[in-house]
């Protein structure tokens, strides 16, 4: 009897466990995440083409994977309001490699980790805001959410996520 409880009490606490956090499984099943991203881009917010500063605005999606190179091609960066970005080129990201998506124009370059959405207007909000990356499958890869007070101490602009 005591082994069947025991068993019992095993299965009972791994039911917990599993559905107690789902969206931290959900967050964990992709090799690509998001590093970190600078939501508030330093200095006044311009997002003029020629002057302002939305270049300074970026996420950066790292390969967390010990073996597998991924390539970017397909993968989509959504925010809570809708506003999206998809990687409609090949980017391939070595293990431990990663990639910052930046605002404003430039020339993407593997080898220099940058891909520019050809956008001047801010995608992130500076008070608060949710990041959707998705597989090109559709699947989600990852997801954050900030607050201006309560994700960013020291008032930078820029959060951490997986160190």
């Amino acid at each position: 009897m005591r082994i069947r409880y025991a068993l019992t009490a095993a299965a009972t606490a791994t039911t917990l466990a599993v559905t107690a956090f789902p969206a931290q499984a959900a967050e964990y099943s992709s090799a690509l995440k998001i590093k970190g991203i600078q939501y508030d881009a330093p200095g006044r917010d311009s997002n003029s083409c020629s002057t302002g500063n939305t270049k300074d605005e970026y996420l950066t999606i790292k390969n967390y994977s010990r073996s597998a190179t991924v390539n970017l091609k397909g993968y989509v960066v959504k925010d809570a309001t809708g506003n999206r970005f998809t990687f409609t080129a090949n980017h391939y990201l070595q293990p431990g490699d990663y990639i910052k998506l930046r605002g404003g124009n430039g020339t993407d370059s593997d080898t220099n980790n940058v891909v520019y959405r050809d956008n001047c207007n801010f995608m992130w909000n500076n008070d608060k805001d949710t990041i959707y990356f998705y597989k090109p499958s559709g699947a989600r890869a990852d997801v954050h959410s900030y607050t201006q007070s309560g994700s960013d101490p020291d008032g930078n602009g820029y959060i951490t996520y997986h160190g």
